[in-house]
């Protein structure tokens, strides 16, 4: 079973950073055991905000293997900058699950909750067209620190989610079904996050261990998370 992660900044990470990526890795090797699964995609970098481009391999744990680092997620990138990318990269790499975190950025700088949700079905309709039978979980947007501070911007975030919600609920199909995780019970920015928006490792844990549920729950693929506590 080959998966890939695709996300925002809150998945691709920074230099030094674990990311829930890894997290999910991690439970992945307990679960279904080695050779069993594979992690795909067109990148492997981390983000380098010093540089302003892409870290290499820069990350905090050394047991993270090059072959498992893949993904196609991006620091500033959303639903409308993967929806044109998830095409090819879901078919060179020919992926079977697409483990989704998006909708944050795009909120915050470029469409609003209506526009998110067409980057959604647009997103859906290149997948399937690279892989017909592709399964994916899409994780719901949680709002950061400037849903504090701007309640227009909060209000945004509700209501793409629940646009999000009913797009799963429209979309989904036996030949290729889409999950919705949940947002993990009890994540607290102020806790789970080193500054209010980007995961540090109790956030990551929370954001794997909603993914691991799901595709535990629905599809019987892996098992209940247990966190490995690194980092």
């Amino acid at each position: 079973m080959r998966f890939m992660f695709v996300g925002d900044s809150m998945t691709i990470g920074r230099a030094g950073d674990y990311t829930w990526r890894y997290r999910m890795w991690q439970h992945l090797g307990a679960t279904l055991g080695d050779g069993s699964f594979e992690i795909v995609g067109p990148r492997t970098a981390l983000y380098d905000a010093g540089s302003d481009g892409p870290a290499g391999g820069d990350y905090a744990a050394a047991d993270f293997p090059a072959d498992a680092r893949r993904h196609l997620a991006g620091w500033g990138e959303g639903w409308q900058h993967m929806a044109p990318l998830v095409g090819p990269a879901a078919a060179d790499a020919r992926a079977d699950v697409l483990l989704v975190s998006l909708g944050l950025i795009d909120l915050g700088f470029y469409t609003n909750a209506e526009q998110t949700a067409d980057n959604v079905c647009a997103f859906v309709a290149a997948a399937r067209a690279a892989r017909p039978a592709i399964r994916m979980v899409f994780l719901p947007v949680i709002p950061n620190v400037r849903a504090e501070d701007e309640p227009p911007f909060a209000a945004e975030v509700v209501r793409f989610n629940e646009l999000l919600a009913k797009a799963v609920a429209d979309l989904t199909t036996d030949a290729s079904p889409i999950l919705l995780a949940a947002r993990p019970d009890g994540y607290d920015i102020h806790r789970d996050t080193y500054d209010g928006t980007h995961p540090n490792a109790s956030g990551e844990h929370r954001l794997a261990g909603e993914f691991a549920a799901v595709l535990h729950q629905a599809w019987g693929v892996g098992g209940p998370y247990r966190p490995t506590l690194t980092g």
